[in-house]
């Protein structure tokens, strides 16, 4: 883990630390463009295909059913089951409580406004499957899909070595009322969505993270205007700021949880404390140790760095440039930062909030705007899955009284039509 000073680095530097581009973007774009023009051309058979070449699995059927699902929920562990089952109680109470009807509004007398939600009818989730299968983000996606009321959920996964799917996804899928998983991943699986094959359903909307292979397939898709996406989620990263309150043990366990998802995975510490970081770097190579991932997770902490600061105020400078998906503030003083946080996918508060428990099961979306695009994307909620749609309703007297203004800022326009809209009711003996 490299280390820097914040006061030695130019603004134009920092700027470069906060890039997560990587040399090979252009050459995986156009292997993405390949792939969905293969899906786009020879649908199922791609797809299989597809199977084949990267998960070595050949496929004879590119789903699976609600009996088969079932079957396979029925070999899951109890206590992951039982682990599964708390992690869905909190997901769905924390975004159901995003379920809020707006008020409608006169804006003046007899003219009234408001705005109602419908459901994206059709919505894809991308569960990925690739060095790590993760139910977490089933349930993270699938939970708000249904409370929004979504009618088709499409669900693609990487297949298993069996042509399957494991224990842990079926189980979710039986809880979330799923009947079909569609076994494709990586960039295909997006096309199959966004396009739809002979079995894949298209869709509206595609959620769920990957690799930058899928997050480059998700804004191929978006630009072809085909479907639209959740955000751009790549690689995971997370940014620790923290003090002398730290443990360094904690910090380095957060750094590490971050660094197994894969290689390309960022972990940025940011400390006031020089010995803080030191120790942490020690307490990463002693942990690093006993990982069963401990290969990805070592070069994921190759290519990230350590920042020391002179004040938490630089810190969260730094934080709010980079714009962290994750950000962990490791300090008994949190509450002196939350209003200076600007930028960020999701935050975890104090030396015993760790960012895995909002991975899993706090209730909180771990579904999240990596690559600096928390500076203008949310992470996934209620919200994600539906549409606003904007109602409004004149009265005589609304007419009355907006009727005026209307006609007066369409003749500024030049747009007649829009005027004579207003004058030929105006003018109406009854009003409307």
């Amino acid at each position: 883990m490299k280390l820097y000073k914040y006061t030695d680095l130019s603004e134009q530097r920092i700027e470069e630390l906060c890039l997560r581009q990587l040399a090979d973007d252009t050459s995986i774009a156009e292997s993405v463009k390949d792939i969905i023009g293969q899906v786009k051309t020879s649908g199922d058979q791609a797809l299989k295909d597809y199977a084949l070449a990267f998960d070595k699995v050949n496929l004879d059927q590119l789903f699976i059913t609600k009996e088969e699902i079932a079957k396979i929920a029925s070999t899951i562990p109890d206590d992951a089951r039982t682990s599964i089952d708390t992690a869905y109680a909190n997901i769905k109470k924390f975004h159901a409580a995003q379920l809020i009807k707006e008020a409608k509004v006169e804006t003046m007398p007899g003219v009234s406004c408001w705005r109602e939600s419908r459901a994206i009818e059709r919505v894809g989730l991308y569960i990925p499957g690739g060095t790590a299968v993760l139910p977490s983000t089933f349930l993270m996606l699938g939970i708000p899909a249904i409370l929004a009321g979504c009618k088709e959920i499409v669900v693609c996964s990487p297949p298993q070595k069996d042509g399957k799917t494991n224990c842990f996804l079926a189980y979710c899928a039986q809880l979330l009322g799923i009947e079909k998983i569609f076994l494709a991943g990586g960039a295909q699986a997006i096309a199959a969505m966004a396009f739809g094959t002979a079995s894949v359903p298209k869709v509206y909307k595609i959620f769920g993270p990957g690799n930058r292979y899928v997050t480059q397939a998700k804004q191929q898709v978006l630009a072809s205007g085909m479907t639209a996406i959740d955000m751009p989620a790549g690689p995971s990263e997370v940014l620790v700021i923290a003090d002398e309150t730290a443990n360094p043990a904690f910090v380095a366990s957060d750094l590490l949880a971050q660094a197994e998802h894969g290689t390309d995975s960022q972990a940025i510490l940011v400390s006031t404390s020089e010995t803080l970081i030191n120790e942490t770097i020690k307490q990463i190579e002693s942990q690093l140790n006993d990982l069963p991932r401990a290969a990805i997770a070592a070069q994921a902490i190759a290519n990230s760095y350590a920042i020391l600061v002179e004040s938490k105020t630089q810190a969260m400078a730094f934080s709010n440039t980079y714009a962290p998906e994750h950000l962990i503030l490791a300090t008994d003083n949190y509450q002196e930062l939350i209003p200076e946080i600007i930028n960020a996918g999701s935050v975890f508060l104090g030396n015993l909030t760790p960012e895995s428990a909002g991975d899993y099961a706090s209730g909180t979306n771990h579904t999240l705007p990596t690559s600096g695009f928390a500076k203008a994307y949310s992470g996934v909620s209620i919200d994600s899955f539906i549409k606003k749609i904007t109602f409004q309703h004149i009265s005589p007297q609304g007419l009355a009284a907006i009727g005026p203004t209307v006609e007066v800022l369409a003749a500024a326009e030049g747009l007649q039509a829009h005027k004579n809209a207003i004058t030929i009711r105006l003018k109406s003996s009854d009003g409307y």
